[in-house]
């Protein structure tokens, strides 16, 4: 498999999402980023060819990985966002059907 192959897959994914937020704007961004070292990389030529290429990962690649991550923190913080209002309701509908309750045991 290619390089190639994994970023056209995950553009094709990021295209596909049904909202234009700025987290899928990051991720277009940084796949494209991606894309263009990956370009870079191709063309230039070692100086030595004796010499071991890096095992370490290219720019393009913690691009990638800094831009999913943003796309992921950005959905935690939605979902707890989530969570928050869902608590603030439950306890209002708690309160309130507590006070009924005691309501209706006054009357008794």
């Amino acid at each position: 498999m290619t390089e190639r192959d994994p970023l056209a897959k995950a553009e094709a994914a990021v295209r596909a999402a049904e909202t234009d937020t700025v987290a899928v704007q990051l991720a277009l961004a940084a796949i494209e980023l991606a894309k263009t070292a990956t370009a870079q990389q191709h063309t230039q030529q070692p100086a030595c060819q004796h010499q071991q290429p890096k095992s370490g990962r290219t720019a393009g690649e913690w691009l990638a990985i800094g831009g999913a991550v943003c796309v992921g923190s950005v959905g935690a913080a939605f979902a707890s966002l989530a969570l928050a209002i869902l608590g603030g309701c439950a306890a209002i509908v708690a309160l309130i059907l507590r006070d009924l309750w005691r309501d209706m045991q006054k009357k008794r």
